[in-house]
């Protein structure tokens, strides 16, 4: 970490801060410099600041630059079960909370180190930062992904993937009662007012599908198995809130708290209360 401390001068007061700094920092473009100001690592008086702030003769601004890390992914020992291997692909077992591939923020832990560590022979096709992947999971989600250990075999599933030739389908607790059966067809996009989610009524939302296609009703939640006919960012969480069952403990589309009523007739030993399924 690279700690500068910087008095203003009075020729240089009157402009935002995130101006200033470009023109006293070295090598340092706007947006890296926006991105420090963001994560905090820009002070004035040990307070942090926002990019249109104004800065005035004799201020002392503090910047951190954390020293730059390597752009080619590191091998490291992380625990992912690896289900199925071949000359072509592999099958892998990702863990809840586990970024699939490096991106801003997330540099290291993510399934390509875990891969890397484990896997030589990897498809080159994905670049540098996403050797063999052909497909993604939310980290949030757990679950297999098909990864592809060369070039031939990844061109052969990204076509799979494209055409929807590939089956996919997800377990997931449920507020409220949900019946197998159901279908829902709403178009998802990026949420106008807030870029870290998607919204099913955003202006520039595309087609997607999800359909439900077993339940098993518990005490106020329902078990359910969900089949995508498309692959849109977050589909599932956002198509279940839309109709009022959000995923249990999902923050984000409304799942994180609900009351639920306790039942005394029990009918699946492995649950305890009482539970009834459709398919």
């Amino acid at each position: 970490m690279d700690r500068h401390s910087l008095i203003v001068g009075p020729e240089e007061a009157g402009v935002r801060v995130d101006r200033y700094l470009v023109s006293v920092l070295p090598g340092q473009s706007r947006s890296q410099v926006q991105r420090l100001i963001k994560e905090g690592r820009v002070q004035i008086a040990a307070q942090p600041v926002k990019s249109n702030r104004v800065v005035h003769a004799g201020d002392e601004i503090d910047v951190d630059i954390p020293h730059p890390t390597s752009a080619v992914p590191e091998p490291e020992a992380l625990d992912v079960p690896i289900l199925y291997q071949d000359a072509d692909l592999l099958v892998v077992d990702k863990p809840a909370g586990m970024v699939v591939h490096p991106a801003a923020g997330h540099a290291s832990g993510t399934l390509v180190n875990a891969l890397l560590h484990q896997v030589k022979d990897l498809s080159g096709i994905g670049g540098e930062l996403r050797p063999g992947i052909v497909h993604r999971l939310d980290r949030g989600t757990s679950g297999l992904m098909v990864v592809a250990k060369n070039d031939k075999a990844h061109v052969e599933l990204a076509r799979q993937f494209h055409d929807r030739e590939v089956e996919k389908e997800y377990v997931a607790l449920v507020w409220g009662v949900v019946h197998a059966g159901k279908r829902i067809d709403l178009p998802i996009g990026r949420d106008p007012d807030d870029r870290k989610k998607m919204s099913a009524t955003a202006r520039r939302a595309r087609s997607a599908t999800t359909r439900v296609t077993k339940s098993l009703h518990l005490p106020g939640v329902s078990l359910i198995h969900v089949a995508i006919h498309t692959g849109r960012t977050h589909q599932i969480r956002v198509h279940l809130s839309e109709i009022g069952h959000p995923i249990v403990g999902d923050a984000t589309y409304g799942g994180l708290r609900r009351r639920v009523m306790a039942s005394s007739a029990p009918c699946c030993p492995w649950i305890g209360p009482s539970c009834t399924r459709s398919d």
